[in-house]
């Protein structure tokens, strides 16, 4: 499954997260240990803003995340994975090469990892905020098997992953993957 399909499913999941989430659930925690649900929502409306410039070809601007009074950024969020996705689909955006923060790499390995944060993102902010999270089984078993392929022992630095966790027994396919990605299940 190409990139471009993965992000087609997880975009409007994440977007359907978003526009579910109260304010009060804002300052929650999340598996994501770093983060709060904000903070997972600023993660995303910052970097997702840059990726887009990224798969254009072009030098990213700075993306800051709106300032909103303790309200969701959900029309923000929504925006965000709106134009990421138009980029994704962008002519040549697959071709090019990007250079990201965890390296150089053709544009479609990066879709793929850009695929891989937003599903376990969006695990972070669905099981913080007691949502379902529904994105395809083929769609989980395309960036389970290309994260398992590219996750490198190097990029386990406690940071951007940590090491990997073992998930409760009868865990789905997706908290597998996240359990893979160093989140505890």
């Amino acid at each position: 499954m190409d990139p471009i399909e993965q992000l087609s499913h997880i975009g409007p999941a994440l977007i359907g997260l978003a526009d579910r989430i109260e304010p009060h659930q804002l300052t929650g925690a999340t598996p994501c240990e770093r983060f709060t649900v904000n903070d997972i929502l600023d993660h995303m409306i910052t970097l997702g803003g840059a990726f887009s410039y990224w798969f254009r070809g072009e030098e990213a601007l700075a993306v800051t995340p709106p300032s909103r009074d303790g309200q969701v950024p959900a029309a923000a969020f929504r925006l965000t994975l709106e134009n990421l996705l138009d980029a994704v689909r962008s002519p040549g955006a697959l071709e090019r090469t990007i250079t990201a923060p965890m390296g150089t790499m053709p544009g479609e390995t990066f879709a793929r990892l850009v695929a891989f944060d937003g599903l376990v993102h969006g695990w972070d902010l669905a099981t913080a905020t007691g949502q379902a999270y529904d994105v395809p089984a083929d769609v989980v078993a395309a960036v389970d098997e290309f994260a398992r392929a590219a996750l490198s022992a190097e990029m386990r630095d406690g940071d951007t992953f940590k090491a990997e966790t073992n998930p409760s027994a009868g865990a789905s396919r997706l908290e597998r993957l996240v359990a893979f990605s160093g989140r505890t299940v």
